[in-house]
C-alpha cells in the first residue's frame, strides 16, 4: 500500500505563507512521484507540483516563484511551501502518490481577510 496523508491547511490573509505536509506510507515512496493538487470551489481538480523521487520539480504558472515542493525520502514526506498567498488559492489541497494512483482526504486552505 501506499497511503498518503494531508496536513497543514487553515485560514490565512493575502500575502501570507503556509506549509502543507503530506505523509507517505510504504517502502514504493521512493520511487514515486509526488504531486500536490488542488480544487477550489466549483472548479476541477489541477495540479500544482509535482517532485520525483531525484528532486527534479515542476510547478503550475500559477504558481510559480510562490510556492516550493520540497520531499525528505527518509521520513517519507514531501511538503509544499506556500507564501504569497492569494484569493484565488483558496481550495482543498491533495497529495497524490502518482505512481501507485493514491490519494489523501485533503486539507482545505483558505486565504481571506
Amino acid at each position: 500500500q501506499a497511503e498518503v496523508v494531508e496536513s497543514g491547511g487553515g485560514l490565512v490573509q493575502p500575502g501570507g505563507s503556509l506549509r502543507l505536509s503530506c505523509a507517505a506510507s510504504g517502502d514504493i515512496f521512493t520511487i514515486s512521484n509526488i504531486g500536490w493538487y488542488r480544487q477550489g470551489p466549483g472548479k476541477q481538480r489541477e495540479l500544482v507540483a509535482r517532485i520525483t523521487p531525484e528532486g527534479r520539480t515542476n510547478y503550475s504558472e500559477f504558481v510559480k516563484g510562490r510556492f516550493t515542493i520540497s520531499r525528505d525520502n527518509a521520513k517519507k514526506t514531501v511538503d509544499l511551501q506556500m507564501n504569497s498567498l492569494k484569493p484565488d488559492d483558496t481550495a482543498v489541497y491533495y497529495c497524490s502518490n502518482e505512481l501507485w494512483g493514491s490519494w489523501g482526504q485533503g486539507t482545505q486552505v483558505t486565504v481571506s481577510s
